[in-house]
This record gives C-alpha cells, sequence and structure tokens, in this order.
C-alpha cells in the first residue's frame, strides 16, 4: 500500500522560511499572498495488507523519525494499491 505524510509546523510555531518565500512573493508582485507555511511531504511505499497494522506502523514512524512531535504535526493518507 502506498501512505502520503504530510508534516508541517504546529500553530504558533516560526517558520523563517516560509515568511522569507512569502517576502519574496510579494516583491514579485504576488501581493495577495498574506501567508506561507512550509512543510514535508513524504510518499512510502508499504509492503503490508492490514490497515489497522499499517496505521500503527506509520504513527510510529512519524513519532520516531519523520515528525518532531514537539513542534510539528502531521497527518497521513493510506491508499490501498
Amino acid at each position: 500500500m502506498k501512505v502520503k505524510i504530510f508534516v508541517t509546523l504546529k500553530n504558533g510555531i516560526l517558520d523563517p522560511q516560509g515568511r522569507a518565500i512569502q517576502q519574496s512573493l510579494q516583491t514579485l508582485g504576488f501581493s495577495t499572498v498574506e501567508e506561507v507555511r512550509i512543510g514535508k511531504f513524504m510518499e512510502l511505499d508499504l509492503n503490508e495488507t492490514n490497515t489497522a497494522s499499517a496505521e500503527n506502523k506509520i504513527k510510529s514512524m512519524c513519532e520516531k523519525l519523520l515528525a518532531n512531535t514537539v513542534i510539528e504535526d502531521y497527518r497521513y493518507e493510506i491508499l490501498e494499491t
């Protein structure tokens, strides 16, 4: 099965990279851009057939390595192929 994982900064956490992009976009004339938040996107292919087992593994991977849960949130989508 294929898994899509999205990691984003929690609300209230400063995003200097997003701020730099937002300012650059405004400099280029895109004045309607009010805020940019940067995140990470990952796709995993799991050799797993049980959705519940896959969810447990995905949560564990995110909490141990893929996301810093102190400052980041994560969500995932499981696409059965």
